[in-house]
């Protein structure tokens, strides 16, 4: 009778502490704009943004051949809806001019003979310059130049009585692209966005709000009542954790209705993974907030120690795997890095527990160790 007493007078005291929190939280609206509204219009604003589909690239034309053949492949390139033709000249000299002073990214130069050469079952030579400085853009542009050539070219010469039509003919690749077929950016990015979201809004959150109440005196305000260290930790996370659920709920709405991401997945096994991932983000805010005697101090710590390392190494920006073997090393000790994998994999290949398993497994590992360390930093601080 008596454990059973103090059960509930704990569980009371804590779900004071939970409405002291929201409370104080509802009465600053900037907190609840940043909190609720904030997370989908930064997903809306970062998935355009974030995208690294090259629309309408500049390009500068120098046709030497001027035949039926070489107009119809620069009409391809229009038509595709990748190139947007800025200036056609009959010098090839104005390339570099045109590409020095940034009027066009890519420039293309039939020679003189194209046409023949087509007729005759020849293979036709191409040049294609792109400006370097923008390498990610060159290169894209450049791999949907050379798609466009050589469709065009081997659809002319396969249907010529030429020497190349055998050797052209003799293999034809059957490419199929599985779980995203569209090589859309936004069906990439628009899970990363979401993982992105999660861990500012929980971690940083949870950072400052700490630290802004030691800062104020509240804090001691609180250590000199008879509430314990536990029902106080319980009831200061408790509100960031319902925050980063409206967030969850919020962002997949975005995601799946307004971008039309499609979720191959189980929708409760998302759910609960990004529940896990949130626990976490949770710990690593409250680590932070022992370690920071100010905001600023908070926030420099989350930005520079957590979210950098966080954005550049797990995944989100650059392939892990084009980074050096130390630097892939060093990726396995991010949460977020198995959190891509997992979102990643129940929206675009409709992964199940069964294959994700072993991220789900390092991520609890990792919640519970965070958590569990920031609990007791977070306890020591109090005593």
């Amino acid at each position: 009778m008596s454990i059973e007493f103090d059960r509930n007078k704990d569980m009371k005291i804590i779900l004071h502490i939970i409405k002291k929190e929201f409370l104080q939280f509802m009465r600053d609206p900037k907190m609840v704009a940043i909190n609720i509204i904030a997370p989908a219009i930064q997903l809306l604003v970062f998935t355009y943004a974030a995208t690294l589909d090259v629309r309408e690239v500049s390009m500068i034309v120098c046709d030497h051949d001027n035949s039926y053949y070489s107009r119809q492949l620069l009409s391809g390139f229009t038509n595709s809806g990748y190139f947007r033709t800025v200036e056609s000249t009959t010098r090839s000299a104005d390339i570099d001019i045109a590409l020095i002073e940034t009027r066009a990214s890519v420039g293309i130069v039939i020679p003189a003979g194209f046409g023949n050469d087509l007729l005759a079952g020849k293979q036709p030579q191409i040049q294609a310059l792109a400006d370097g400085s923008d390498a990610n853009s060159s290169g894209i542009g450049l791999a949907y130049a050379s798609q466009i050539i050589n469709r065009y070219i081997g659809l002319q010469l396969a249907g010529s009585s030429g020497p190349r039509k055998t050797a052209l003919l003799s293999v034809t690749p059957e490419i199929r692209i599985w779980y995203n077929p569209e090589l859309s950016s936004r069906n990439f990015m628009v899970p990363g966005v979401l993982g992105l979201l999660l861990m500012i809004m929980t971690m940083m959150l949870t950072s400052l709000a700490i630290v802004k109440e030691r800062e104020n005196g509240t804090m001691d305000q609180l250590l000199v009542t008879p509430i314990k260290s536990y029902q106080l930790i319980i009831g200061k996370l408790t509100p960031f954790f319902c925050i980063g659920v409206i967030d969850i709920l919020l962002v997949m709405l975005v995601a799946t209705q307004w971008f039309g991401v499609p979720v191959r997945g189980s929708h409760p096994l998302l759910f609960s993974l990004c529940l896990l991932f949130i626990m976490t983000t949770l710990g690593l805010g409250l680590f932070i907030s022992t370690v920071s005697s100010n905001q600023q101090q908070a926030m420099m710590t989350a930005i520079f120690f957590v979210m950098m390392p966080m954005i550049y190494l797990s995944g989100f920006v650059f392939p892990i795997e084009n980074m050096p073997q130390i630097i892939q090393a060093l990726t396995y000790l991010l949460p977020l890095r198995y959190f891509y994998t997992i979102i990643r994999g129940i929206f675009l290949r409709g992964s199940g527990l069964a294959e994700l398993w072993p991220h789900a497994l390092a991520l609890l590992i990792f919640g519970v160790g965070i958590l569990s360390l920031s609990v007791t930093r977070f306890r020591r601080k109090l005593e």
